[in-house]
């Protein structure tokens, strides 16, 4: 079985996602374990709900950022994970569990990246003016959202939409296009070459 860790920092929608599509039989994978760095996380209610071992890293319980990316690296390492899939996680990753888990970690962005990246690419999409937004899931790499893009989905941006409206329908793509990724990656199908990804047919 190809065994994920999915990080997650709030609602969890995107979790949600993947776990209901693997129960529906759509993604070849099991999620392992839900890693998040808030105790408040609707994603770990919903984690619980359907039997999902939960962990909690809190930030502030770490002197860095580099021994709070560590502790998590070395709570993953053990599990036998395949994937770590970042979806609404909001802090970036740092060396330990990049180096733990090479070319392993994925990442969700509202936006169509090389645009846009960091917090609010909706907002941002709408402030510069785009006729097209979207969302990006990617390789994550030692930089925030710029690892090699795996898929994208646009989306029309429309002459009324607001920062929610756009967030709404950019939302829906996400919840196809993490599980979609994921179920390319499980099945092999997915070559990393330099900035490239290649999928195989």
């Amino acid at each position: 079985m190809f065994n994920l860790a999915v990080m997650a920092s709030g609602r969890g929608s995107n979790f949600a996602s993947i776990v209901e599509k693997i129960e529906a039989g759509e993604v070849p994978a099991v999620v392992n374990v839900l890693v998040s760095d808030n105790p408040q996380a609707k994603a770990l209610e919903f984690a619980r709900a359907h039997g999902i071992e939960t962990a909690v890293f809190r930030r502030e319980d770490f002197p860095t950022n580099k021994a709070h990316n560590q502790a998590i690296a070395d709570f993953l390492r053990p599990r036998g994970i395949d994937l770590v899939v970042l979806a609404g996680y909001m802090r970036i990753v740092k060396a330990p569990l990049l180096e733990a888990f090479p070319n392993r970690i994925i990442n969700i962005h509202p936006a169509l990246l090389p645009s846009f990246p960091g917090l609010e690419g909706q907002r941002q999409a709408l402030e510069y003016g785009v006729k097209i937004s979207g969302c990006t899931v990617h390789f994550v790499d030692d930089r925030v959202d710029h690892g090699p893009i795996i898929l994208q989905a646009a989306v029309p941006v429309e002459e009324d939409d607001t920062v929610e409206t756009l967030s709404a329908r950019i939302l829906k793509e996400e919840h196809k296009l993490l599980p979609r990724a994921i179920t390319l990656i499980a099945q092999g199908k997915v070559r990393v070459e330099g900035r490239r990804v290649r999928i195989t047919p």
